[in-house]
């Protein structure tokens, strides 16, 4: 069985694709990597990027676009909705087939510190690679954002897991290894952030809601509404259509549509599949009545 690990790089650019495109083409140089999908948002200025193959060879495509984004984008001139706090924000390694959790942790260590020690980017381990517990939290390891990491960097808890303690205009990277997650937002028909902010953290676990929900309001202030937009860690206990629904009521509460909903990146077939089954009312639906999944496995 072959070792397959996904990677799900977030960079701090989404409105000036000519740039992105540059940096996603240091993927497409590593034999065996393959891209599976980019996805670009102007108003987060954030482009989530998935590719998949062998451990080492993920490692080194990662390694190859943290290079260009620390050489293309500048933290300094970067204005967006979404937290951000370094070129190459996030890096996460998830284990796909035949690679274990741990595998993935060494592989983010390792690519953590080649970039600190070779690129001189202070790197921050998080979830099941966290050095500390309280790095184990993405939110907690970027609050403050960029600003803020210049600030408290030199501090003994802002200490980087590798690299200096000094931050350049690449910001600082956060590399782990965590299982797949989806990236969902609900668009909302107000400009009202503070509806937004409201929801987010009604459905958030770290507020007392959903414990597999991380959320946030975003001002998507060119299309003239807001947004609540979720990481679900755990699909299978907290499905997407629980979140969608519990933020449909919530707007209701205060007047407001839901006039949208989008998965950024990928999403596995289950979770789809399971709001087909609740919105359909669908009785004793199984997988195998799915006509490409027969066909794929004839």
């Amino acid at each position: 069985m072959a070792k397959i690990v996904e990677c799900i790089p977030n960079i701090s650019e989404g409105k000036r694709l000519d740039v992105v495109e540059e940096i996603i083409a240091e993927i497409k140089k590593v034999p065996g990597v393959l891209l599976l999908d980019y996805s670009s948002n102007a108003d987060h200025n954030r482009t989530v990027i998935t590719f998949i193959g062998e451990p080492e060879g993920v490692k080194e495509a990662a390694w190859k676009l943290i290079c260009k984004a620390a050489e293309m984008i500048d933290l300094d001139q970067h204005q967006g909705e979404h937290p951000r706090m370094g070129a190459t924000d996030v890096v996460p390694f998830v284990p796909v087939q035949g690679v274990t959790m741990e595998e993935c942790v060494e592989l983010a260590a390792s690519l953590g510190k080649r970039v600190g020690e070779e690129l001189g980017i202070p790197v921050y381990l998080y979830e099941h690679a966290a050095t500390r517990p309280e790095r184990k939290n993405l939110a907690d390891v970027r609050r403050g954002q960029y600003e803020g990491l210049k600030e408290t960097i030199t501090e003994p808890k802002r200490t980087p897991d590798f690299g200096p303690s000094v931050v350049g205009k690449a910001g600082a990277t956060i590399i782990g290894a965590r299982p797949p997650l989806v990236a969902f937002n609900v668009n909302l028909g107000t400009t009202n952030m503070e509806i937004a902010k409201a929801i987010a953290k009604g459905i958030r676990g770290s507020s007392g809601g959903f414990v597999n929900v991380k959320a946030l309001g975003v001002d998507l202030s060119e299309d003239g509404m807001v947004q609540v937009s979720m990481n679900m860690v755990n699909t299978e206990a907290t499905p997407l259509y629980r979140a969608f629904d519990f933020i449909k009521n919530e707007a209701a509460h205060y007047g407001v549509p839901v006039v949208g909903s989008e998965i950024v990146g990928l999403v596995p077939l289950n979770s789809m599949l399971s709001a087909a089954e609740y919105y359909l009312n669908l009785k004793g639906f199984s997988p195998e009545q799915i006509l490409e999944k027969r066909v794929y496995n004839f």
